[in-house]
């Protein structure tokens, strides 16, 4: 029960992200994605269907997925800063990274 209430409050947490990033690329002028199939289109990260983790290895799973984003937005932050002069976004995305770095590192301590 305990993993499940962790999910629940990270999968929140996302959802949250979501609407904030798409509400940003609007800001940008852009259009944010808004389908399930784009969303895989654009996505670094791939899901295993069919794959039924034990409980430690989902952790582990989760744990790489969100180091993984992690890196992405840091590369992100340098982007908006030194070759688009984006400030704006960099803070977003920094703001970002910080909450993916709180994730990885509470999926760690559950790893110990």
């Amino acid at each position: 029960m305990e993993l499940h209430k962790l999910f629940e409050s990270q999968y929140k947490q996302l959802e949250e992200a979501i609407d904030e990033i798409a509400e940003r690329i609007s800001k940008l002028g852009a259009i944010s994605p808004g389908t399930f199939k784009e969303f895989l289109d654009l996505a670094s990260l791939k899901e295993h269907p069919g794959k039924n983790p034990l409980q430690m290895d989902m952790i582990r799973e989760l744990l790489h997925d969100h180091e993984s984003v992690i890196k992405a937005l840091r590369k992100g932050v340098d982007d908006c800063e030194d070759k688009y002069d984006d400030k704006g976004t960099s803070d977003f995305l920094n703001n970002l990274m910080q909450d993916h770095e709180t994730i990885a590192w509470t999926l760690r301590r559950y790893l110990k």
